[in-house]
């Protein structure tokens, strides 16, 4: 019997179309449910905390209680200097076993050092920062901004080495041999040809893996510590907008209850950006790609 000489049942069909439809729609509605979270957090945020946005928030510290007023000047500094601590740190380890396991995906070492990133990326960050704690600050003897930077390199290492190796595994192997073909070395292979190749999507990792620790406050509580001053001295406790969220949240102060209002509008606008960021560089490294 010809396969064109096969007539479907009208109820089978319109059942179908039926089905369709239904099964369309609560897939719709559920997507939409997942959004409606988002919203609810960045109106209630952008509400309790728009108001805190002056320029003297951004350029002022704070101010000891019982004044009105303040900023969260410290914060930022501190902020962006243990983001580049760790960006820093974990960037060559990063990409480097990246690396290593895109060239050796089957050899005994890359698979101890895929477990070891996939278990590594499971570990609380709590855990993280206790370990730092008895690593880098016990024997030192005081908290320190570079033990901060410490425990978010160590939460950046399996984004980045995970997002390094699908990227580098993507890129097609007759670039590498056409490389090798023509009398370059493979360290000039690598360095010249294969990661300028990937770069879109080690930045895009680069990018997810900081918005991941931007704001952890876990390990920063047995790191950085925390600060009321400016402070640009890595060894020394520094100040963060989740630390600085965290402590004026739980104290009864109206006053500071504005300030971690507005810090919150800050961090959270500051990893919306770099997720739109990573998305958008994430799409045109696809599209190149598929060409």
């Amino acid at each position: 019997m010809s396969i064109h000489s096969i007539e479907l049942d009208p109820r089978q069909i319109r059942r179908r179309k039926q089905f369709n439809t239904f099964f369309s729609a609560m897939i719709m509605t559920l997507a939409v449910l997942s959004v409606i979270p988002l919203f609810l957090i960045l109106t209630h945020i952008v509400k309790e905390g728009f108001a805190s946005l002056k320029p003297e928030f951004f350029t002022s510290l704070p101010k000891p209680v019982g004044e009105t007023g303040g900023g969260i000047a410290n914060a930022l500094v501190g902020t962006f200097m243990l983001i580049g601590i760790a960006t820093i740190l974990a960037l060559p380890v990063g990409i480097g076993a990246g690396l290593f396991l895109a060239e050796h995906p089957k050899s005994k070492i890359g698979e101890l050092v895929r477990l070891s990133v996939e278990v590594l990326q499971g570990i609380p960050s709590i855990v993280i920062g206790l370990i730092v704690y008895m690593i880098c600050v016990k024997p030192i003897g005081n908290f320190s901004a570079l033990s901060g930077g410490i425990a978010l390199a160590i939460m950046m290492l399996p984004f980045i080495v995970r997002t390094t190796e699908e990227t580098l595994r993507l890129i097609p192997t007759t670039l590498k041999e056409a490389s090798l073909a023509l009398g370059a070395p493979y360290y000039h292979t690598i360095l010249q040809v294969i990661l300028p190749a990937g770069l879109n999507g080690i930045i895009t990792g680069v990018l997810v893996s900081i918005a991941r620790i931007a704001g952890e406050t876990a390990p920063l509580l047995f790191t950085a510590f925390g600060n009321p001053y400016m402070n640009a001295n890595p060894l020394k406790p520094i100040a963060s907008l989740p630390h600085l969220i965290f402590t004026y949240a739980i104290s009864p102060y109206d006053d500071w209850h504005a300030l971690a209002w507005g810090a919150a509008i800050i961090l959270l606008g500051f990893i919306l950006m770099l997720n739109f960021g990573a998305r958008m560089i994430a799409s045109k490294f696809g599209m190149d790609h598929s060409a």
